[in-house]
């Protein structure tokens, strides 16, 4: 049998229902409610840059528009249904999901001191004993409890004391947990303070963890390369997840397809035996026009994203400003299945506004006074979770295409 093809249409459809951007944008956004978005998506990304909101805020309103920080925090501080550490990046993820980090923390554990001692301050494993003392005598910390004779200079990433550097190790490799943050700042406690011994103690094996990255992966993308398979999660490399999908393909549990990208172009792929009869291949995308952070999971893959929907996107935040195409930090806009323009705004507090500076529609989008009344529909919605109460345009706001 040829593989089933899904067209640009449906593979839109399909990606989009996966990562709950189908659906209207409504219903309860604490407790029980969110954390079961949270699972839907995998992960919630983590980031500090906060010229509207911080970026896992803005992924979790722009599918739950009434959802606040505060039910985050308490989920992750008090409730502790939530963990932190890394996937591709840093993340909140749902503590039922631990187990299948000990495979990262164990990988983590025996590469991290050979990378780190080239490029982190030297001498961070002698800090290991006298930093878990510290917590054990004296409870949670953060990077400026400890250390406080040793050199410090920027402050930055990139010049952690070798205190720090051991936090962060014991971290990534499993003796501590960190517990909540403030001012984004995070505070360590030891592992086994934060969870019970079933939840440490119920680690399984490399097989079993490479089979769940793979299964879970697909499940949350709906179709994937082996490559991409890999990256969801990061934990397992290019080549464990090409293993899976031969012995799930010749298993019977996952199938072939092809996948149509916007150019018409059909890239193979690898989904679940059901992905033809899978209701999101006719379910309606809500026209509900949304703020999407630069972060979200929809967009992670930069690539995926350009051949499923068309959309060319960068972060500039690194990028000289004479030298950026559209700005610092700019925001896709997507309504229904398409991502239409993207738009440069920013929260002055001081100010109690919202300020758009820029927005520049896709190529061949028409800026009416329809999609503009939904814009700002959803600008309103947007003011309380920036802090502010007051929407504002600049003057030659309005750009054309680039």
């Amino acid at each position: 049998m040829s593989p089933f093809t899904l067209t640009n249409a449906q593979a839109r459809l399909v990606f989009l229902d996966r990562h709950a951007l189908s659906e209207s944008p409504q219903g309860p956004a604490h407790g029980t409610e969110l954390l079961t978005l949270i699972e839907r998506l995998g992960f919630v990304q983590l980031d500090s840059i906060n010229t509207v909101a911080r970026a896992h805020d803005m992924i979790l309103f722009s599918r739950k528009p009434r959802y606040r920080p505060k039910a985050l925090k308490r989920l992750y501080e008090q409730d502790r249904v939530l963990f932190e550490h890394w996937t591709h990046d840093a993340a909140m993820i749902p503590v039922r999901f631990y187990p299948y980090w000990h495979m990262r923390r164990s990988r983590d554990a025996a590469r991290l001191p050979e990378r780190w001692s080239e490029w982190r301050r030297e001498g961070f494993e002698a800090k290991f004993e006298p930093v878990l003392d510290r917590i054990r005598d004296r409870g949670p910390c953060c990077s400026g409890d400890v250390g406080e004779d040793e050199k410090r200079n920027s402050g930055g990433w990139w010049d952690w004391h070798p205190s720090k550097t051991a936090l962060e190790y014991l971290w990534r490799s499993g003796a501590l947990q960190v517990v909540r943050r403030e001012g984004f700042q995070k505070y360590y406690d030891l592992t086994e303070r934060v969870f019970d011994q079933t939840t440490i103690g119920n680690a399984p094996d490399e097989a079993e963890t490479i089979d769940w990255c793979c299964r879970e992966a697909l499940d949350r993308l709906g179709f994937a390369t082996h490559g991409e398979l890999a990256a969801f999660w990061d934990h397992i490399s290019p080549a464990e997840a090409k293993v899976w999908c031969s012995e799930a393909l010749a298993a019977g549990r996952i199938i072939q397809v092809n996948v149509t990208g916007m150019d018409g172009t059909a890239r193979p792929a690898f989904a679940r035996p059901d992905l033809p009869d899978d209701p999101g291949l006719t379910l309606d995308p809500t026209p509900r026009l949304r703020v999407l952070s630069p972060f979200d999971p929809a967009l992670r893959d930069r690539k995926r994203a350009e051949r499923l929907f068309g959309f060319t996107y960068r972060i500039e935040i690194f990028v000289p400003e004479p030298k950026r195409t559209y700005g610092y930090y700019v925001f896709p806009l997507m309504e229904g299945d398409k991502l239409v323009g993207r738009i440069d705004m920013k929260a002055f507090r001081a100010d109690d506004t919202l300020r758009v500076r820029a927005l520049w529609p896709e190529r061949g989008v028409r800026w009416g006074k329809g999609r503009q009344r939904k814009l700002e529909v959803e600008l309103d919605r947007m003011l309380r979770l920036a802090g502010v109460n007051q929407l504002a345009f600049d003057d030659g706001w309005m750009r054309d295409p680039v």
